[in-house]
């Protein structure tokens, strides 16, 4: 992985949030810091005591306080989630431009845009806001269009061939 570069993790296939945190752990093996903010995500990895051991290196955030999918919210809940997810973008904006880390993973923010809480003009916007170019950039989600293709240096598919839960 090059570094200050924009890496996406997409497709319908299971893995994108494991690869991600892999990365994770191997910057943190080399001493680097990481920040983790999931969307979407439900319960998502929030109360991991695996990895709260891994802090500080690792911090992972989960703005969001349902642990449904959002998609079975009533509109009230998915409006006040709404509010909750752009703490979420607030506080990556935040991380962007103080250089708060080595590695920043958005962890489905693509989702975001599958569910028009943000456009990619949005993101786009977010992911300018990076102050330190050495910064990497995760962004993991299942949809994937040429418009995002275009914000990242490298773009991952990850297709699950079998899947038996």
């Amino acid at each position: 992985m090059k570094s200050g570069a924009i890496h996406i993790y997409s497709g319908d296939g299971h893995g994108k949030s494991p690869a991600a945190l892999g990365r994770a752990v191997t910057m943190a093996c080399q001493g680097k810091n990481v920040v983790i903010i999931q969307f979407l995500k439900g319960k998502g990895l929030e109360d991991s005591e695996f990895l709260r051991r891994l802090e500080p290196e690792i911090k992972l955030f989960r703005f969001e306080k349902s642990d449904g999918d959002f998609a079975e919210l009533s509109d009230g809940q998915k409006a006040d989630e709404i509010i909750n997810i752009r703490n979420g973008l607030n506080f990556a904006k935040k991380v962007l431009c103080t250089g708060g880390c080595d590695l920043l993973i958005l962890d489905e923010v693509l989702r975001l845009i599958d569910n028009c809480i943000i456009t990619v003009e949005e993101l786009r916007d977010l992911l300018d806001m990076r102050s330190d170019e050495a910064m990497d950039i995760i962004l993991t989600g299942i949809t994937l269009n040429e418009e995002v293709c275009l914000l990242a240096d490298e773009v991952t598919r990850l297709e699950t061939v079998k899947y038996e839960a």
